[in-house]
């Protein structure tokens, strides 16, 4: 049985209606072609209604879809050669962040990204897409080896959050994330950023310092999920639907906002629908995005990064008078 969102209710209740026509058209000597057509423009129009006018929730809700593509899938599609790197050299292998050198359209580049499971057994293996610290040291790894090599580096984020768990904390969590935005700062080459799921926090941000930052059309991005935002504002979790409004969560609104670079747009319904179409809607953000950094020096790579991230935010000045 398919996942229903709610919001696709109408949409899949129609599709259904359909079908049935359909199938009676088939065992039955019955002419239902007319009806079939009518029933066939109703769904266009109403998908065309429902999709083109996604709430914040609705995205949410996308962006969490079980049958997201996940960075592996997009790895498939994109790249080639792609050849998986394991472990940070400190503590062990963190399957929620996978990364490894690949080609991209005949350059050996760098990828990473976080990794979801696509059942409960490989969730569980994964940890549900929230890394460890080991994960960020391996990613810190990879880059410092693409650093020395010069190769781009570019970040598929797709995550809750980091883990919050006593032995991720035991083993240095914050340092970890912390230590990654400190480093990525100042690499030598081009570093690309692509939030293709949930974008949660400090979990996202610890691979996710770029000279470009884009996100996928129902792809979010924020400080804290909308049920946490919900908790602590109006002690109600149930309350996430009006906490994603008022959070501003979406592509647009970080778009608006000079958080992110670009929106890379998606398959009608979300990336779920078609992996193959989304994956080729993300290759030519990607080929413009390198070649564009490919023509600035390393000193101006790093010059870019910083004012990029120095023009984050609104601040007001206000004079004030001396205290006599």
């Amino acid at each position: 049985m398919a996942f229903e969102l709610e919001f696709e209710k109408p949409i899949n209740d129609l599709r259904k209606k359909i079908d049935e026509l359909i199938d009676i058209t088939k065992k039955a000597d019955v002419d239902l072609t007319s009806e079939i057509e009518k029933l066939e423009k109703r769904l266009q129009n109403l998908e065309d209604e429902v999709y083109l006018n996604l709430q914040a929730w609705d995205r949410v809700q996308i962006a969490r879809h079980p049958n997201r593509p996940t960075t592996l899938d997009y790895v498939e599609q994109i790249f080639e050669d792609f050849f998986e790197l394991h472990g940070d050299r400190v503590f062990g292998d963190d399957e929620a962040i996978v990364g490894g050198i690949a080609k991209y359209k005949g350059r050996p580049v760098t990828v990473i990204g976080h990794q979801r499971g696509k059942d409960t057994k490989e969730n569980i293996r994964r940890n549900f897409g929230m890394p460890h610290p080991e994960g960020y040291r391996k990613a810190l790894r990879l880059m410092k080896q693409a650093d020395k090599f010069n190769r781009p580096i570019i970040c598929f984020i797709d995550t809750k959050g980091a883990y919050p768990g006593k032995a991720a904390e035991e083993r240095g969590q914050s340092e970890a994330i912390a230590r990654n935005l400190f480093e990525m700062a100042g690499f030598s080459v081009p570093i690309i950023c692509v939030v293709i799921g949930e974008g949660g926090s400090g979990g996202a941000l610890g691979i996710g310092v770029g000279n470009h930052v884009f996100m996928l059309e129902n792809s979010i991005y924020s400080v804290i999920s909308p049920e946490g935002a919900a908790s602590i504002l109006w002690k109600d979790a149930t309350q996430a639907k009006r906490a994603a409004e008022s959070m501003r969560i979406t592509a647009g609104d970080l778009k608006e906002m000079g958080i992110i670079d670009g929106i890379i747009p998606e398959v009608k319904g979300g990336a779920h629908k078609n992996i193959e179409e989304q994956a080729k809607l993300i290759d030519i953000v990607l080929e413009k995005s390198l070649n564009e950094l490919s023509q600035l020096t390393k000193e101006e790579l790093i010059d870019q990064r910083y004012e990029k991230y120095a023009k984050i935010g609104v601040y007001l000045e206000k004079e004030t008078s001396d205290v006599k």
